[in-house]
């Protein structure tokens, strides 16, 4: 028997090491437990340089199947890394990597690498807000009974009526008043459904409000209507990545936050300028200041802010 050869090259060495740690891989996950097959499986997609994301980015983006599939296949990894953060949520860790992949798929359609970041900072927003709104959804299944949900949709119904009414959002107490409750159960079932506060507060003196600056009306579009739906989830998270003086601005002028319903909107300029000291053009400037801000946050994000013009 010859005997085996002694120098072996870099080369050579280096595929010797890999072949033989996929093998310890393979013997390790050796096994029917799904979790296991499934990173076994993605475990040897390599992830693509800049410069690929760019070459099949550009492709994918003309409709090139297979430069999709490539994008897809090589940021897999990416999902479960992310999945891994919201386990223990509800949802078993297949469903999180499952959900996930739909906002990796959709990132994927709709990456321009002509914007200038990286494919894996503009698909992570995709994938926890797939993620996050499958929490939400089966959590919401979870924790809020038929009964609590049907009273739910009676105070949302009347609150969507006042709204009409009164010109904003009504209070609390205003829709407690309206559906016959008492301020404590309407209040409580309020809070069940985890509602976030209102970007739906019209701006200057007419009719569009911040979230209009965002997308059009979610009927026109059903991928719109998607996106203004995630853009509502994030906004308030960006507004806490402004200056203080920007994020204050924002809040007195389409009142948010700590000043909802406290504006009107008619004389928010105004207002707005008498609360701060400022001129009324003054409290416009900062205005506008703080939305450019705001663009550059989401940019950050990987979401254009071209979507604010």
């Amino acid at each position: 028997m010859a005997k085996p050869q002694q120098n072996l090259t870099a080369v050579e060495e280096n595929f010797i090491r890999t072949t033989d740690e996929r093998e310890l891989t393979e013997k390790k996950y050796a096994s029917s437990d799904p979790t296991q097959l499934y990173l076994r499986e993605i475990g040897y997609a390599n992830l693509l340089t800049a410069e690929e994301e760019i070459y099949y980015g550009r492709l994918a983006l003309q409709g090139d199947g297979q430069a999709r599939n490539k994008m897809i296949e090589s940021n897999l990894r990416l999902v479960v890394k992310i999945a891994k953060q919201y386990r223990h949520r509800g949802l078993k860790f297949l469903d999180l990597v499952e959900e996930g992949n739909l906002g990796l798929m959709h990132a994927v359609e709709k990456y321009d690498p002509e914007r200038g970041f990286r494919f894996s900072t503009y698909a992570t927003w995709w994938i926890k807000q797939t993620i996050e709104r499958a929490i939400m959804n089966q959590s919401r299944t979870i924790r809020m009974p038929i009964h609590v949900i049907k009273e739910l949709n009676i105070y949302l119904r009347a609150a969507k009526q006042l709204h009409q009414d009164l010109g904003r959002e009504p209070t609390t107490e205003e829709i407690a008043q309206k559906v016959d409750r008492s301020y404590e159960e309407v209040r409580t079932v309020l809070q069940a459904n985890d509602q976030v506060i209102s970007y739906d507060k019209p701006i200057n003196d007419g009719e569009q409000t911040l979230l209009d600056t965002l997308s059009d009306s979610p009927q026109q579009n059903p991928e719109r209507k998607t996106i203004r739906e995630n853009l509502r989830l994030k906004l308030k998270d960006w507004m806490e990545e402004l200056s203080d003086k920007h994020r204050s601005i924002l809040e007195q002028r389409f009142g948010l936050g700590a000043y909802a319903y406290a504006i009107e909107s008619k004389e928010s300029f105004e207002r707005v300028g008498s609360h701060l000291g400022l001129s009324r053009e003054r409290a416009r400037q900062l205005q506008n200041e703080a939305l450019r801000q705001l663009r550059r946050v989401m940019e950050k994000h990987g979401v254009s802010g071209d979507i604010l013009e």
